[in-house]
């Protein structure tokens, strides 16, 4: 879905924005969570897996695990069992217990609140501490790119890029730094609305008609 008229990458980010915002006026995170702790297990849980399938496991899993300790005390097999629906539970169960102790030994028994600090986590990247930090302490220092903000980005015309981080600064350059939080959840409600990754016709998509108007 590329546009035939003469717009700047700035100018079709512009569009793509307010489109959106009319669009989902009160686009948001889906995960459900407690406290930040919680968000950063949802989030470490949703690789590769679908939010509904992680609402679903946490619902039962934040009601045994209540505190941080908790997880520090927790049995790795009987935790792996909890988070099995997720998808990858070895490695998320190691990444999340290992979180735990990091946690409370490092950093006081609070989740950090620098992306520094947050990419010293086991299992957590750019885009992990881009939803931590933009939900729990309302720092916004990138874009968390997900598998929808890379699909769409890239047909939308705003990158030419496949590796998230470039993405990731290639859509800084273009969208306003206030918009920059709001900009991954409006491209994935999108995304799950209109413009699935499943073949479709791109034409009867809103934003084509908006770029191409």
């Amino acid at each position: 879905m590329q546009s035939g008229n003469n717009r700047t990458k700035k100018q079709r980010a512009a569009i793509i924005l307010k489109t959106l915002k009319s669009l989902f006026p009160h686009a948001k995170i889906v995960l459900n969570y407690g406290n930040n702790w919680e968000l950063l297990v949802a989030v470490i849980l949703s690789a590769q897996c679908t939010d509904k399938m992680v609402n679903k496991v946490t619902a039962k899993l934040f009601k045994k695990y209540k505190t941080l300790n908790d997880y520090v005390r927790a049995d790795k097999a009987e935790f792996e069992k909890d988070i099995h629906s997720t998808g990858f539970y070895h490695n998320k169960a190691k990444h999340i217990l290992a979180s735990a102790k990091i946690i409370t030994n490092r950093f006081n028994g609070k989740v950090p609140a620098s992306m520094r600090e947050l990419l010293t986590l086991p299992g957590v990247a750019r885009k992990s501490a881009n939803v931590v930090l933009g939900n729990a302490y309302g720092v916004i220092v990138g874009i968390a790119v997900d598998t929808h903000v890379i699909r769409l980005s890239r047909l939308w015309g705003l990158t030419k890029q496949k590796d998230p981080n470039k993405i990731e600064k290639d859509l800084m350059k273009l969208l306003p730094r206030e918009e920059w939080f709001r900009f991954t959840y409006l491209t994935i409600a999108y995304g799950r609305k209109y413009c699935t990754a499943r073949k479709h016709n791109h034409d009867e998509c809103p934003l084509t008609q908006a770029l191409e108007g």
